[in-house]
C-alpha cells in the first residue's frame, strides 16, 4: 500500500498556516482604531465642503500623487493648517524641500497639534500623522529630516490649508470653504 508522505504534508500545512497568519496581520494593520476627537463634523458636510481629493486623503487615509499638490512648492510665509478644522499645524519657517514630492516640515507649531500612531498598512511599518483636533489623516512622520529635530513630516498637500502671513483669509488646497464643527463627537 502506498502511504502519504507525512513530512511533505506537514511542511505544506506549515507554509499554509504561516501565509494565513501573515495575511491576517496585513489586514489587521489596515484597520483604523476608532477614536473620539475633540472637534467633529458630519461626514455629509465634509463630502460637500471638501474636494474629492481632500476627502479621500483626510477621511479615507489616502495619499495624493507625488509632485501634484498645490502647496508642495509654496514658498510664501505663513501658517499651514488642517484643511478640515483649521487647526494651525506648521509654520512656513519649518518647511523644507525633501525631494519627496510632498510638503515636508521638520517641526510642529505645537507638539499637541498632531497625533502620531503606528501604521502597519501595506505590509510595512510607518508612523501616521493625524490632526489631534479632528482626526484628519495628514501624512506620515519619518526620522530622516534635517537638524535640529531630525524629523520629516511628509504631509499631503490636500490635507492642508494655508494662511499667508499678510493675508486675512485662509486658503486651502483645492479651495474648500470653512465650516463650523458640531458640538458632538464623531468617530473616524
Amino acid at each position: 500500500m502506498c502511504q502519504p508522505d507525512t513530512g511533505t504534508l506537514t511542511l505544506a500545512t506549515q507554509r499554509f498556516t504561516v501565509n494565513i497568519i501573515f495575511l491576517l496581520l496585513l489586514l489587521s494593520g489596515a484597520r483604523r482604531t476608532k477614536k473620539t476627537w475633540p472637534v467633529s463634523f458630519p461626514q455629509e458636510e465634509l463630502k460637500k465642503r471638501l474636494t474629492p481629493a481632500q476627502y479621500h486623503v483626510t477621511q479615507e487615509r489616502g495619499t495624493e500623487s507625488a509632485f501634484t499638490g498645490g502647496l508642495t512648492l509654496n514658498k510664501d510665509e505663513g501658517t499651514y493648517t488642517c484643511v478640515v478644522c483649521s487647526t494651525p499645524l506648521f509654520s512656513s519657517d519649518t518647511k523644507f524641500d525633501s525631494g519627496s514630492g510632498w510638503p515636508s516640515f521638520f517641526d510642529l507649531m505645537k507638539e499637541e497639534s498632531i497625533t502620531v500612531t503606528d501604521d502597519f498598512s501595506y505590509g510595512m511599518h510607518r508612523v501616521e500623522a493625524t490632526c489631534s483636533q479632528c482626526g484628519a489623516h495628514l501624512g506620515h512622520l519619518f526620522e530622516d529630516g534635517p537638524r535640529p529635530t531630525g524629523k520629516r513630516y511628509c504631509i499631503n498637500s490636500a490635507s492642508l490649508g494655508f494662511q499667508a502671513k499678510d493675508a486675512t483669509s485662509s486658503t486651502s488646497e483645492g479651495g474648500a470653504a470653512g465650516s463650523s464643527a458640531s458640538d458632538g463627537k464623531t468617530e473616524l
